[in-house]
């Protein structure tokens, strides 16, 4: 009886031993990451799409526009930055900073008018600076009817609408007005993220600018074109270089980015207005992402988080569909490839490669 219960003592402790063993083997639930990002309207309506299907961490993307993404993440309050203005290779040298893009779209003109609707009303590059500058001052004059005859055009005042914070828009919009109009590029300029409008409202946030024209007819403003879907705000068809008037579409954002020539040791950055192409929209742009290229050893499953989140967000079928659902271009697989390597060469957390 002894020699049993000795037995039974010995296989309780073993099993008991074996269960500890099991539990020490699974390990601990780690915390998933929580990573911050902010900066740029222009693509927030995808990453904010791309973030409620993303398993890994949780990325909350605050849209505050390019130059407050930029000052953020040079200021480290952010683990990524967002800005359609890309950086120099010089500035983000001198700011120890990476810089890839992430998505193209289209900004559009958006308008309101009465009667008239999505695509009624056509646009060309000079007519748009004219507006812009003050020089074309309601939407009777000779230059607007001209493009659309049969439509019947009122007499009411124009009102432009612009955006008042530091805004990639506001640098892709003037990119475009200087390569269509010689009087804009030589009275106004492309400047950067801000620039010294002639005239018209200032609204902060694509989200601002949208609501704005909304509120009164006779206002006309620029915003990425999933704002002007969600919105449901009349966007203008566009005269592009080939001299054909295009809507917004995903193939003539396609088109447009086929001029772009992306560049690692530059930061990738890239302009793609006014391209070449009789389906080519005529106001393109990239979205870029910056992040730091050193930060400390306790930043390393942050940072990774981030490269996950874009990895999957490059190459996974659902962020793909979510691209295409949202009117955006999904980086193609050759620039994909030469922007983690990129990655793995320049994004360090206490000098171990991130990627």
């Amino acid at each position: 009886m002894r020699l049993l219960k000795r037995r039974s003592t010995k296989f309780a402790l073993m099993a008991a031993l074996t269960t500890m063993v099991a539990v020490t083997v699974a390990g601990p639930v780690l915390a998933v990451p929580s990573v911050t990002g902010g900066g740029a309207t222009f693509p927030a309506p995808l990453y904010q799409r791309w973030a409620s299907h993303f398993k890994g961490a949780k990325i909350n993307y605050q849209p505050t526009g390019s130059g407050a993404g930029i000052a953020s993440i040079k200021a480290g309050t952010v683990s990524f930055g967002g800005s359609d203005a890309p950086l120099s290779s010089a500035e983000l040298g001198a700011s120890g900073l990476v810089q890839f893009p992430s998505c193209v779209g289209g900004l559009v003109a958006i308008v309101n008018l009465p009667g008239i609707g999505a695509g009624k009303l056509k646009l060309d590059g000079t007519t748009l600076a004219g507006i812009y500058s003050g020089s074309i001052t309601t939407w009777n004059n000779p230059a607007i009817t001209k493009l659309n005859p049969g439509v019947n055009l009122p007499g009411t005042r124009i009102t432009p609408v612009h955006r008042s914070d530091g805004s990639g828009s506001t640098w892709i919009f003037t990119h475009y007005l200087a390569a269509v109009s010689g009087t804009w590029k030589s009275k106004v300029g492309i400047g950067g993220t801000t620039v010294r409008w002639p005239l018209g409202l200032g609204y902060s946030g694509s989200a601002g600018v949208a609501a704005a024209v909304k509120q009164a007819s006779g206002r006309i403003g620029y915003v990425e074109y999933a704002y002007a879907i969600q919105a449901r705000i009349p966007y203008t068809l566009l005269k592009n270089r080939a001299g054909k008037f295009v809507g917004p579409s995903i193939s003539g954002f396609q088109s447009a980015a086929t001029s772009a020539n992306w560049v690692p040791s530059q930061g990738f950055a890239t302009v793609m207005v006014n391209a070449a192409g009789a389906k080519s929209w005529p106001i393109a742009g990239a979205s870029f992402i910056l992040m730091k290229a050193n930060t400390s050893a306790a930043s390393y499953d942050t940072i990774h988080a981030v490269l996950q989140y874009f990895d999957w967000a490059y190459k996974n079928s659902t962020a793909k569909s979510d691209a295409v659902a949202l009117s955006y271009v999904s980086m193609p697989t050759n620039v994909v490839t030469s922007v983690e390597k990129v990655w793995h060469a320049s994004i360090k957390a206490g000098g171990k490669a991130c990627w």
